[in-house]
């Protein structure tokens, strides 16, 4: 993984200094609220309803075991002993007082961590595929390009003040593991001819208007790439409207003006950057690959697995994925266990999966935008043993891509934004469908849950989506049917009136049941929704 160079730390350190700096200001009344907000808000620091909330950027959600045990740190010395992993890859910590925020920044710039750009009209953290390096069906390790999109678009100074927060996604494969095209902009790398470069999408985005990203361009060379972004970013800088943040999104500007003229503006202005030498030298791009270099493979290391425990090889089949060495496997850590709140961790959690990284996965985690942790590179051998140390931690739930693996976001519990509470849904949800055999006869089936409109849960993109509103002071919650953030990408389409929150979940189960009466063999929640259509479900579920 990346390792930081002197000018790295130096950007990193000098940061801390200022902010702490500016928290003095604010403590002495030097600074007023509406004076230090666009401050804290560069250092990832909200105000929540409760309390302050630091969000930790982790680019490309890659974290070694040293840089996991400082979150654990956090966690258990500034917080309440736990930190909540997002659907952005990076983890935020909810109870933070303000004076210990330049401690805690600085202690994290200690493990090459820090802040910078998960808040504010900028570029936020780059996000990723978090099998990268480790799947078979990519092209090319996406995660150098992503660091080189990370270095180039850190305090950019043209696009410091977007007009509103802008996020990138890099993948490598035709699957699509990363919701890319639900991103500002989502790049896929591909191969032409045999030659490396990418595939362009623009445009899109969740929130109060939800949208796909359109493809602006088939084929740039690797070579160009970073030039071609920064005529993507020039035409939105220049062209989005700062008038009303509610349209100010790239997305609202492809919709306004339309992808082809947007496509004719980026060209022309890609034609200009091309000659002020934006894209790095090959020595530059090789000294930033070279970070990613495979681990030290056994290429001896034997390639079955005793499955005499059935747990266990619940687990192995629901939890473990293919890695395109032999002998080897990349395992999905559960954040989500039946009553739990999806993507929390405890510090003791944290550190549990430090260990298991350091000792058996080459010193390497990943963050997953479904709020999950990754181990990419782990020995079959050592399966059941990672297994067992899981188990035993409450962090071997075998129910990866299952109804009861939901993505929510903190809600009315924690956000001063939302309009309704996510996590006592969730809960209700993972206990109504705990069982595990009914869990797996249903299959994959994804739900996601938001707060508010602005769609941190990805609700749109869920198979099933469920989206909290305020419905005359009540809580109310809003389902939605159909979406998808994966390469068959599609949003969802609300039902019908909403529900409180028990009739929620009620309503769920009427829709699984419809599922299993309307589906054939082979067929997921979604491809029998796309088969049969909306009617049938609306039917079940309002009779």
């Amino acid at each position: 993984m990346y390792r930081y160079d002197e000018y790295d730390q130096a950007i990193v350190d000098a940061r801390v200094d200022e902010f702490r700096d500016q928290v003095a200001r604010r403590l002495s009344g030097q600074l007023t609220e509406d004076q230090f907000k666009p401050l804290r808000l560069m250092n990832g620091l909200y105000l929540q309803l409760h309390a302050y909330m630091l969000r930790v950027a982790v680019p490309y959600g890659t974290l070694d075991s040293r840089q996991m045990r400082m979150l654990g740190h956090i966690a258990r010395t500034y917080d309440r002993g736990y930190g909540h992993f997002t659907t952005r890859q990076n983890i935020q910590f909810n109870w933070i007082k303000l004076d210990d925020t330049p401690d805690i920044l600085a202690e994290l710039a200690t493990t090459q961590m820090h802040a910078i750009q998960t808040s504010g009209n900028c570029i936020r953290n780059i996000s990723s595929d978090q099998y990268a390096g480790a799947a078979a069906d990519e092209v090319a390790d996406p995660r150098p390009w992503a660091e080189l999109i990370r270095q180039w678009s850190t305090f950019h100074p043209e696009f410091s003040y977007l007009p509103r927060k802008f996020k990138i996604a890099v993948i490598a494969a035709d699957e699509d593991r990363a919701a890319m095209r639900l991103h500002d902009i989502g790049i896929q790398l591909v191969r032409q001819d045999g030659v490396l470069g990418a595939r362009i999408f623009v445009g899109g985005g969740m929130g109060r208007t939800p949208m796909i990203a359109s493809l602006i361009r088939d084929f740039v060379t690797a070579d160009d790439l970073m030039s071609y972004l920064e005529a993507a970013l020039r035409v939105y800088n220049r062209y989005g409207r700062r008038d009303n943040i509610y349209k100010a999104r790239i997305k609202i500007l492809l919709h306004e003006i339309g992808a082809d003229e947007y496509r004719r503006q980026v060209e022309e202005e890609f034609s200009l950057v091309k000659q002020l030498g934006i894209d790095p030298p090959a020595a530059e791009l090789a000294r930033i690959t070279a970070f990613f270099a495979p681990p030290a493979f056994d290429a001896d290391a034997p390639d079955t697995v005793d499955r005499s425990d059935p747990d266990f090889a619940v687990w192995l089949d629901q939890n473990v994925a293919a890695h395109k060495q032999p002998g080897y496997a990349i395992v999905n850590i559960s954040l989500k266990p039946i009553g739990g709140i999806p993507g929390d961790a405890s510090a003791d959690q944290i550190d549990l999966m430090a260990d298991l990284a350091e000792r058996y996965g080459f010193d390497e985690l990943r963050v997953t935008h479904a709020q999950n942790i990754v181990l990419p590179h782990v020995r079959k051998a050592d399966l059941h043993a990672i297994w067992q140390a899981l188990s035993g931690a409450g962090l071997a739930e075998a129910n990866l891509d299952l109804i009861s693996d939901i993505i929510a976001c903190p809600g009315l519990d924690y956000c001063a934004l939302a309009n309704a509470r996510s996590i006592p849904v969730a809960q209700k949800i993972q206990a109504r469908f705990a069982d595990r055999g009914r869990q797996r006869e249903l299959g994959e089936l994804k739900l996601k849950i938001s707060g508010c409109i602005n769609a941190c849960g990805h609700h749109h993109a869920g198979h099933i989506g469920i989206l909290g509103v305020d419905r005359k002071g009540t809580e109310n919650y809003q389902l939605l049917l159909g979406g998808s953030g994966a390469e068959d990408v599609s949003l969802g389409k609300i039902t019908g009136p909403g529900f409180d929150e028990d009739g929620v979940v009620d309503a769920i189960e009427r829709v699984t049941d419809r599922y299993l009466a309307e589906r054939v063999e082979g067929e997921r929640f979604l491809d029998t929704y796309r088969r049969v259509g909306f009617a049938p479900f609306k039917e079940a579920i309002y009779g």
